[in-house]
């Protein structure tokens, strides 16, 4: 199977790390995020590696070459323009069989090859890997009715919900809904597809989940990684 990964962004909830460095190649360990997801695709069974990229583009090519050095083969997509987190799948020619889909800055433990046997089994369009993430809020939370009287007052509650953790497998007739060069983000393309009537699925997944959008949670995935190494990179 082909997966595509995503890294044209500019990760800038990430500076001044990403100024120098596009957000995949940020190392954890010995190596860049990016390569930890490579090794844990070929893991399970991903054959060819398709990079949408973007911004500093050539330092991702520089740095992975044709993927030789990972053993999976590597070629690279390349947006003139940014297309969103869907639109650069227009640009890339061959999707024709199912393929995953993904961010290039995710650590998790998650078993790649149990996804693409649920997304078979369960018969959707698309899969979206999930996560339950807690969220906590830092104040009392008020509920009024019409006239404004209080009817609840809640201190300091959390909530939880199920959020995508970045990481997708899509059967090729999606790409139909999409047009060449023009700019489209998952969460429309999952409206759309919804709007449609078509089988949009989650994958529920309670291991290890962590995506490097901000500067603590960098510092936090490279402690994790270096603590849980074993558990990211099979053999």
């Amino acid at each position: 199977m082909r997966a595509v990964i995503l890294c044209g962004g500019k990760g800038t909830r990430l500076r001044p790390y990403t100024t120098v460095l596009p957000k995949p190649l940020m190392p954890i360990g010995e190596m860049p995020i990016l390569e930890v997801v490579m090794r844990q695709l070929k893991h399970a069974g991903i054959d060819r590696i398709t990079m949408a990229v973007g911004y500093l583009a050539e330092l991702l090519e520089a740095f992975f070459r044709d993927g030789s050095r990972i053993g999976v083969p590597i070629d690279y997509s390349i947006e003139s323009q940014p297309l969103g987190t869907v639109g650069p799948l227009t640009l890339i020619d061959g999707l024709d069989e199912p393929f995953l889909m993904m961010n290039g800055d995710v650590l998790t433990d998650l078993d790649y090859s149990d996804l693409l046997r649920y997304h078979r089994a369960c018969g959707g369009v698309a899969t979206i890997a999930s996560y339950e993430r807690e969220v906590k809020i830092d104040f009392g939370v008020i509920r009024t009715n019409d006239a404004n009287a209080i009817t609840e007052y809640i201190e300091k509650p959390s909530y939880k919900y199920q959020v995508s953790m970045g990481i997708y497998v899509f059967q090729p007739e999606v790409l139909k809904l999409l047009k060449r060069n023009e700019r489209l983000d998952f969460p429309d393309l999952v409206q759309l597809l919804i709007a449609r009537g078509e089988k949009v699925v989650s994958y529920p997944f309670s291991g290890y989940w962590l995506d490097m959008g901000r500067p603590d949670d960098y510092e936090r995935a490279i402690e994790e990684f270096e603590n849980r190494k074993h558990e990211f990179l099979r053999d």
